[in-house]
């Protein structure tokens, strides 16, 4: 198996993940800096590795697979060393990392049956407010004007992850039953 560029973005920010976790937990001078560094420049290899895959003709399935796994581990690892530093409620990043492996969940069975689940405009939403409330949340741990804002965009992301959870839900189950012909009760 050759490794291309797309693949090793996506390995590198699965590599970057334990950098992040370190850098945001150890407490030293700067650190918010570096961490908000390491996180944009993992979050930067997410955009990069799908749109270079695409351009290329460089899809590969190593990349289908290592992707969305590189972009929860990327996820979970930065909100739950929130919680950790005491800037994110841990029932919402239970929230939003629950849906994070439930859709995946939902993806790999539609998958088994050969069935193609794509992210959604609120998916990408979900992400671009992910991003967002972490970067926010991360320089609070310096500059406190950011906490409002940032456990503001805390609950924006909460909300889009439980209705791109249910629109999600709601597709995989309207693909999964037009595809197998199974018939769906009157309500």
């Amino acid at each position: 198996m050759k490794l291309n560029l797309p693949n090793a973005l996506t390995l590198l920010r699965i590599f970057l993940v334990p950098f992040l976790v370190v850098v945001l937990l150890t407490k030293f001078d700067g650190r918010e800096t570096i961490g908000l560094l390491i996180f944009l420049t993992a979050t930067a290899t997410d955009f990069l590795d799908g749109w270079l895959a695409r351009r290329r003709g460089q899809i590969t399935t190593l990349g289908i697979l290592l992707d969305p796994i590189a972009d929860k581990l990327l996820i979970s690892a930065v909100f739950i060393s929130l919680v950790e530093l005491g800037l994110a409620p841990a029932w919402m990043v239970v929230v939003i990392v629950g849906r994070e492996f439930a859709v995946s969940g939902l993806r790999s069975i539609a998958s088994g049956q050969g069935i193609v689940i794509s992210a959604s405009a609120w998916g990408k939403a979900k992400m671009f407010s992910e991003i967002l409330a972490a970067s926010l949340l991360i320089l609070a741990l310096r500059h406190e004007v950011f906490a409002v804002p940032g456990k503001a965009a805390l609950w924006i992301v909460v909300a889009i992850a439980l209705i791109s959870g249910t629109q999600y839900f709601f597709r995989f189950l309207q693909r999964v039953t037009s595809f197998t012909g199974a018939v769906r009760p009157e309500p």
